[in-house]
């Protein structure tokens, strides 16, 4: 049986991916005093700002098309995902990831939180994605996921530079 499910509240989750995600990098970026590891991580907030402002510009559009509002999914496979995400099965988007920064971490530590939630939010994305029809802006979610995997081999390479 085919789910219904609001696109609305799926714009909603991924906001929040980039808005705890930017909170998250801005706080680490605070945690070191090497300017090299402040600007990684500041410049990483910044890039999930921009996110979090596409995301609301698509959210505006493609929420207001008419038919979009509730989106069909055939095979009911974005849907469960989705669902199963909101509702805290896959990782807890209400949990803050920078309130378990209690500053005593090392700079891979922090990168390893990094890379788990950049990897969630790819994860995400791609059931987004799913959901996006191409002539709404599927392309626009598709860049956003590659951007996501640049921050993943951005870190990869900062630990592998330690």
């Amino acid at each position: 049986m085919a789910l219904k499910f609001n696109a609305d509240e799926v714009f909603e989750m991924a906001l929040e991916i980039e808005r705890q995600g930017a909170k998250f990098y801005r706080i680490a970026a605070e945690i070191f005093d090497d300017l090299e590891i402040k600007s990684l991580f500041s410049g990483l907030a910044e890039m999930e700002d921009m996110h979090e402002q596409e995301f609301i510009s698509m959210r505006k559009h493609l929420v207001s098309s008419e038919g979009f509002a509730h989106t069909f999914d055939p095979d009911s496979t974005a849907a469960a995902y989705l669902r199963s995400m909101a509702q805290g099965k896959i990782f807890n988007l209400k949990k803050d990831l920078s309130q378990t920064l209690s500053g005593r971490e090392t700079v891979k530590d922090i990168i390893m939180i990094a890379i788990d939630a950049e990897r969630d939010s790819i994860v995400f994305y791609n059931s987004l994605k799913q959901i996006v029809p191409q002539s709404l802006g599927r392309d626009r979610v598709e860049k956003i996921i590659e951007e996501e995997i640049k921050h993943i081999v951005l870190l990869s390479d900062k630990i592998n530079a330690l």
